[in-house]
């Protein structure tokens, strides 16, 4: 007869692991990784199930944004200033790195209670349900970045060889997705307006940032105390300079995208225990 598998509950063990947590919160990831798929899958059908346009919505938008901005800057409205390439593409590369900030943060936070129900009946890890947010908005970044691609030949732009290394560029403002989405997802537990505030501010956060728009010496020191300016021109200026034209400044965002990546992390595995009973 097969002995059963003795397992021994350690309350609070979370909190008396040290240093090692970090190996268990690893490999609980990498043990994890079938399930992220799937609610990948589950939540991006969801989406797209009864759309219209279906995929189409991941280029649709950023494609709108960029000729409302062409229409104000043509009319007089806005002065959005001279760019070193087309200013579609410009703005499109933008957009790009931007939304996947933006989707990102906002379906993170409101992964916990959007599957409030699953949580409350079944123990799995609760971090999964941010990571597949995030892997939605990843999957339209990939689809976006196509759309640049495509851009460059219809503009007859010959990007510089340092495009190689966009994806590098991008993890840093990944990660801070993922941190921001860790805590606002917890929060929002607590109090469902979190996510209308999120997005809001995400929304408002787009204006004091040079996403659509090149830097200005008037507005440059809004642009500089906004960490998000370096996180979104870096991966721009890669494709446009062949250089990243503030590398002390994507450097510092960078460290505080890691700190506040992997600190948002660890309290949202110390506070895990006592999600089911806030959703």
């Amino acid at each position: 007869m097969e002995k059963s598998k003795r397992i021994v509950y350690i309350p609070n063990r979370h909190l008396k692991l040290g240093v090692k947590v970090w190996l268990e919160m690893l490999k609980e990831l990498k043990d994890s990784r079938e399930l992220i798929l799937r609610l990948f899958i589950r939540d991006f059908s969801a989406k797209y199930r009864q759309s219209f346009l279906g995929y189409l919505w991941a280029v649709f938008l950023p494609f709108m944004a960029i000729v409302t901005f062409m229409f104000l800057n043509r009319s007089g409205i806005l002065n959005i200033g001279k760019t070193d390439v087309p200013y579609p593409l410009f703005a499109l590369v933008g957009l790009t790195v931007w939304q996947l900030f933006s989707t990102g943060v906002v379906s993170g936070t409101n992964s916990l209670v959007r599957a409030g129900g699953m949580i409350t009946k079944i123990n799995f890890p609760r971090e999964t349900l941010v990571f597949s947010s995030l892997a939605q908005s990843l999957f339209e970044f990939i689809i976006k970045t196509l759309l640049i691609v495509i851009s460059f030949f219809i503009f007859k732009f010959v990007p510089f060889w340092t495009i190689v290394f966009f994806p590098l560029a991008v993890l840093p403002i990944l990660l801070l997705t993922l941190g921001l989405s860790f805590i606002f997802a917890l929060v929002n537990c607590l109090f469902r307006d979190t996510i209308s505030a999120v997005a809001l501010i995400a929304n408002f956060l787009l204006f004091l940032t040079p996403v659509l728009y090149p830097k200005t010496e008037i507005s440059s020191f809004f642009f500089k105390m906004n960490p998000l300016t370096a996180l979104v021109s870096a991966p721009r200026d890669l494709i446009i300079y062949g250089y990243i034209k503030e590398p002390v400044d994507f450097f510092l965002a960078s460290i505080l995208a890691i700190l506040l990546f992997l600190v948002s992390w660890r309290v949202f595995h110390i506070t895990e225990p006592k999600i089911p009973e806030r959703v």
